[in-house]
This record gives structure tokens, sequence and C-alpha cells, in this order.
């Protein structure tokens, strides 16, 4: 199997596409939030530094994300593939981690951005952890399951999801040019049903 980096804008399914991949092909689906988060609870000496930057309101600097990164490939579920999520977002980053692991694809879930708005500000959630979306509600505003008043979360609001793919837009729709100048980029539209969505996945995997 390959070294997959996962791409695309916030709203794009990742997640879900993420999730498909790793049943398929058995490899483990890493994201940095995870690998931050762990080490950070094993108290180990990167978890400790990365610390000191978050509970100052700081971003945790590349390096000290480089060698969290870097840790974790080297584990042994890694070593017949794996799939990065949430890293690199720049174009400093993919260079750094092209010094510490071999990427052999970097899949682009391309999903334009008035599909995204419309995917994101639509959705609405139940404080039972139901989810929904406007197109399929008509006029309910409560759970199906539990009847309890249905919301929307602040990262689905318009003007935070706009923003949102603006900051991708700047920092990491680059990387799509850094990694077809490499010959790894592999585009998928992922409009259109999950499944026939994976599909086309798996084809560009393989």
């Amino acid at each position: 199997m390959k070294n997959i980096v996962l791409l695309g804008a916030p709203g794009a399914g990742k997640g879900t596409q993420a999730a498909l991949i790793r049943e398929e092909f058995h490899i483990p689906h890493i994201s940095t939030g995870d690998i931050l988060r762990r080490n950070i609870k094993e108290g180990t000496p990167l978890g400790v530094t990365a610390k000191k930057y978050i509970d100052a309101g700081e971003l945790v600097p590349d390096d000290v994300v480089i060698g969290l990164v870097e840790l974790r490939l080297k584990e042994d579920d890694c070593k017949d593939g794996y799939i990065l999520d949430g890293f690199p977002r720049t174009i400093p980053q993919a260079e750094s981690l092209d010094k510490v692991a071999r990427i052999d694809v970097a899949l682009n879930i391309d999903v334009p951005f008035d599909v995204i708005m419309e995917r994101m500000s639509g959705r609405r959630v139940c404080a039972c952890g139901e989810t929904y979306h406007v197109s399929t509600l008509g006029d309910a505003t409560t759970c199906q399951k539990c009847g309890k008043e249905l919301f929307i979360r602040d990262d689905d609001r318009p003007e935070t999801v706009e923003n949102r793919l603006r900051v991708y837009e700047k920092q990491t729709a680059p990387l799509i040019d850094y990694y077809r100048k490499q010959g790894k980029l592999k585009d998928v539209n992922a409009v259109g049903e999950i499944d026939k969505i994976f599909e086309d996945v798996k084809k560009a995997l393989i």
C-alpha cells in the first residue's frame, strides 16, 4: 500500500473517505490533532513542549509538529502505508515532511467551494448527537430521534465557513501545485454519492 497525504478543503468529506480507505486497505488514519493529544496525555518530551505553546494560546511550531509526525510514522502500524490527514498544511511543512517521510500519493478530495458552503451552512445538529441537513428537513425544526430543538453549530455558520475556506485557499491550496509538480497528485471529484466517490478514490490509489 501507499503513503498518502490527504488534501481537501474543510467540509470536502476527507474524514469520510479516510475512514473508508482505512477499512479497505488496513492502514492507519493519522490525524495531527490525535498525535498532539496523545503525546500531551502521555507526557512525552515533545508533548510537554507542545502543551506549553497550546496553554499560552500559541500555535505549535512546525519543528515540534514535524517531530511528532516523524515519531508516529516510525511506529509498526505504518510500515505498510498510512493516511496523513491535517498535515502538511503549508509548503514549508510539506518540504519538512519530504525530509523525514516518503509520500507516494497526495489525494485531493475536490469539492467546489459553493457546494461546501451549502453542505456546511445547511447542517443542523441536536444535543443528542443526531445530524440533519435543511435539504431533507422540510419545515421540521426538532430532532426526529429525541424531539429536542435543532441548532446550527458555530463552525457551520456561513461567515465561519467562509473564513475557513479563505484560510484554506491561502495556506493549504498551494500544496495541490506542490504535489502536482512532484507527479504525486491525484484529484478525485467528491460531489455525489459517497460509495461512487470511494470507487474513484480506490482507482486513484491503485
